[in-house]
């Protein structure tokens, strides 16, 4: 009998999970100006619970596609991630998944881009770019550049005529614990410079809060954690937006 390691990152089944569906996205939202999707986030070690929001989600007809906000896992663990990963698979629609701080413990950075992709993404809903990032500093002492604003100007450098709004999802949003906050106004800044910055999309704190933290009108959505049995669903029409809160 073979025991591996909790951290080993020898992993099976499906991988590079957001590249694949961040183009399954693109071509069933192609050419239109009214998407609706829904945020989950902080799954970790609620099993039951990621299992019921999957259920819950799939008994909808009118959801396009899923974000998931970060913390996947709960200690960074491989079967952590695998067992997630299943669950989610259930899913009838699309799914991305973004880094979160306790998906960096261990050997988590390394499962989780081989699972999900690299830590920064993007990808377009119709006429909406989103764009996914890292912005988990504190996991590495701050030696990597986190938030990536090469990333950030390398991708607005490259956004097609067709987008006239933006959304930017992460799992810990500025002045929070995680974040460098020693750039935190740059980076509030440069996001800022997107065509038609909308809102801004996060977990971490495990609870649902909507705060303009920096008083510029720009709101940031915490989704709560798996724990409160709670998810968000964002409805885009043109250049408006509404949202609402589902309990399951």
């Amino acid at each position: 009998m073979i025991d591996y390691h909790p951290y080993d990152t020898k992993i099976d089944g499906v991988h590079n999970i957001n590249q694949q569906n961040c183009e399954r996205i693109k071509q069933q939202c192609a050419n239109r100006s009214s998407i609706k999707f829904a945020v989950i986030s902080d799954t970790q070690r609620w099993y039951d619970e990621t299992k019921d929001v999957v259920s819950s989600i799939n008994n909808r007809t009118d959801i396009d596609f899923v974000i998931h906000c970060g913390d996947i896992s709960d200690f960074g663990v491989t079967k952590e991630f695998t067992l997630q990963r299943d669950i989610l698979q259930k899913l009838h629609i699309p799914y991305v998944v973004i880094l979160g701080n306790h998906d960096c413990l261990g050997t988590g950075g390394d499962t989780f881009r081989y699972i999900f992709g690299n830590p920064n993404f993007t990808f377009d809903a119709g006429k909406t770019h989103f764009v996914c990032l890292n912005t988990n500093a504190f996991e590495y002492d701050y030696s990597t550049a986190i938030p990536d604003f090469t990333f950030i100007r390398d991708d607005q450098s490259c956004i097609t005529p067709h987008i006239t709004n933006t959304i930017v999802a992460m799992h810990a949003m500025p002045h929070s614990d995680q974040f460098n906050n020693n750039v935190a106004d740059v980076f509030e800044y440069e996001i800022s410079k997107y065509p038609q910055l909308l809102f801004c999309l996060c977990g971490h704190g495990h609870h649902r809060t909507v705060n303009d933290i920096f008083g510029d009108g720009m709101n940031y959505f915490e989704c709560g954690s798996a724990k409160t049995r709670e998810y968000l669903i964002f409805t885009i029409k043109g250049g408006n937006y509404d949202y609402e809160v589902v309990r399951y």
